[in-house]
């Protein structure tokens, strides 16, 4: 792999839009743009810590702000309001999200407090539609996180990062989720009594991207890797970044969309990348090329 970009404290949510690269930095509390060649400018601020990104029709990108659960809304103009508020349907952070063809966002949810060693349970999927209301629209996921729609906006993957799996929705034409269905088995389910037993899996399904082949490159948050997914959960390619980097999302993209780019730094807890500007983006040729989003 070739370094794209270091300095950063933990990035999340890499995206590919109109000839660059967007990234949130969760602990700096910003969302980088960053050119092919590896130039970065602060694109927006989010002071409660940003994750998933994605675009509206009218070309605002919307922010998940993971503390204080709302979407924020960066108007083509450079204004930053708010979109969506989160917080009446999920008590602890909200996390990774993508918007569909029509607009509407999915966003997941932790469904307890990961970070303070709480009990686990499951999370949910809140459906944001393009006015801005929000909707539970899937329930009784193991900590839903990387997401993404498939071309003809008819499909929803979901990876369960503590459940060792793909799951799949098909998506109705008001923006409901049916058809729920195993779309990948990727390591067994571990235990959910603790936060000792969860992390105790051998494939951690992270942040990812959708190609041409209806495979779907992930991230293996626990396992510093990045792997290539076909239907069913057969791994087609596997590749890790220098070092003893842990690797937590990745994004496909580039002018001809054979460019995968990977999220990696030494750990995920906050005082530790806090410390340190850690942080780094790798990108990698790919035989085959984006397709959906993100």
């Amino acid at each position: 792999m070739d370094k794209l970009l270091d300095g950063g404290m933990f990035f999340e949510g890499p995206r590919w839009r109109d000839g660059n690269w967007y990234v949130s930095d969760l602990y700096a509390r910003h969302v980088l743009r960053v050119t092919v060649d590896g130039i970065a400018e602060q694109f927006v601020e989010v002071p409660n810590q940003p994750s998933g990104l994605g675009w509206l029709p009218d070309g605002s990108l919307v922010v998940v702000s993971m503390k204080d659960r709302r979407i924020l809304r960066r108007l083509p103009d450079g204004t930053t309001i708010e979109h969506a508020d989160l917080s009446p349907l999920s008590p602890y952070f909200i996390n990774d999200m993508v918007v569909d063809g029509r607009g509407r966002a999915y966003v997941g949810t932790f469904g307890f407090d990961l970070f303070a060693g709480g009990k686990p349970e499951p999370g949910e999927i809140v459906r944001v539609d393009l006015d801005g209301s929000a909707h539970v629209a899937a329930s009784g996921l193991r900590f839903p996180n990387g997401m993404a729609v498939t071309p003809d906006s008819g499909t929803l993957i979901v990876a369960e990062c503590f459940g060792g799996r793909f799951t799949a929705f098909d998506i109705e034409s008001d923006g409901a989720l049916s058809g729920r269905r195993q779309w990948a088995r990727l390591a067994d389910a571990p235990s959910y009594e603790s936060v000792e037993t969860i992390v105790a899996t051998d494939f951690a399904p992270d942040g990812c991207a959708l190609d041409a082949d209806g495979h779907i490159w992930v991230a293996d948050a626990l396992n510093g890797r990045v792997c290539r997914v076909a239907p069913g959960g057969e791994i087609t390619d596997e590749l890790r970044p220098p070092g003893e980097l842990g690797l937590y999302a990745c994004a496909l993209g580039g002018h001809d969309g054979h460019t995968l780019l990977v999220c990696t730094a030494p750990s995920f807890a906050e005082h530790e990348r806090k410390a340190a500007k850690e942080a780094e983006l790798y990108i990698q040729r790919v035989d085959v090329p984006r397709a959906g989003t993100p």
